[in-house]
């Protein structure tokens, strides 16, 4: 059994603090919310993220990242994209060279267009950096429903560790050595399901979303391809799974925030409404940045971009990808 530091307590952290609890290794679990901390504590219950399921007593609540990680075998990072450089910077000087560092943040960097791998290999060279991703929103996990996850890092060995260390009969665990293709996949589906869920929104049917998901995920594969990702990650786990589970599943923050686009309400109104971090709509400007600067075309991104900034109706970005010019399907 292994030692396991979580830094960040929101549903999926907990949800995997449950899992990896529950097979038995001593975990120990952060967050930079201090008044949510003593919730968890006092109730051993994440009312408020993940209600309805009792820690496992291997499942502790510690009161600093330095208690947290403290002859850690394993630091798990489940924050916002967005917020990951700032918690490795906090985390860093209590990592052992040796200690495995696993990422289940989903996005991309805005300000730098950065994958997290990059951040994190920019801040810690050499780190033991594995992603890990899939199809697996925390309010089933953390119950013990079955899901599937791709485990990703260059080095297979490191991936394979945290494969043993994550799987269990309802936790099953795939490895893969194609860190871009994870990531990206992870990231870019988000966005996808924002147009989504604005086309649900809509009324738009189902013809309309089959058609948004699976361009959609043409678009993410040409992304993909051209920062070095290999071509059948799309459509794994990672790729076409992610995607399916989130552009269908109400437990999709992405999903319902698009919905309340779709219905007509203002992008920022509808993300406050969510009460959770929505990585799509980060991601989807920096994907857009990401795309302008190697020149790939993602015209549902750069529509959904154009929404969520308020330049756009749903209505408008609609008639204008309907009314692009003539492409072959391959293209």
């Amino acid at each position: 059994m292994k030692k396991i530091g979580i830094i960040g307590a929101g549903s999926w952290g907990t949800a995997l603090g449950q899992t990896l609890s529950g097979k038995g290794h001593q975990v120990n679990i952060w967050d930079v919310d201090a008044k949510h901390l003593a919730g968890l504590e006092e109730k051993r219950e994440n009312v408020p993220y993940l209600p309805g399921i009792q820690f496992n007593e291997n499942l502790r609540i510690q009161k600093t990242v330095e208690e947290t990680l403290e002859g850690a075998d394993l630091a798990l990072f489940s924050v916002p994209a967005q917020h990951f450089r700032s918690a490795l910077d906090n985390a860093a000087c209590y990592l052992r060279p040796e200690t495995l560092l696993v990422n289940v943040a989903k996005g991309i960097e805005q300000k730098t267009l950065l994958r997290l791998s990059e951040i994190a290999l920019e801040k810690l060279p050499g780190a033991n950096y594995v992603a890990l991703s899939g199809p697996s929103h925390a309010e089933e996990v953390g119950r013990g429903l079955p899901a599937t996850v791709a485990a990703a890092s260059r080095d297979l060995a490191l991936a394979e560790k945290v494969q043993d260390i994550f799987m269990t009969n309802r936790f099953r665990v795939y490895t893969t050595e194609d860190v871009v293709g994870v990531e990206l996949g992870g990231a870019l589906k988000n966005i996808i399901a924002l147009g989504a869920g604005i086309s649900d929104g809509m009324g738009l049917g189902d013809n309309a979303k089959a058609a948004l998901m699976t361009r959609g995920l043409a678009e993410i594969s040409r992304l993909g391809v051209k920062l070095g990702a290999d071509p059948h990650t799309f459509a794994g786990l990672t790729g076409v799974g992610d995607l399916i589970v989130t552009c269908t599943s109400m437990h999709s923050r992405n999903r319902r925030c698009g919905i309340m686009i779709g219905e007509g309400m203002d992008p920022e109104q509808a993300t406050r409404e969510v009460g959770m971090v929505v990585e799509g709509m980060f991601t989807t400007e920096a994907a857009y940045g990401l795309a302008e600067k190697v020149g790939v075309e993602m015209p549902i991104t750069y529509q959904i971009y154009q929404v969520i900034q308020g330049r756009l109706s749903a209505g408008e970005a609609l008639e204008n990808l309907m009314g692009r010019d003539k492409k072959h399907e391959k293209a």
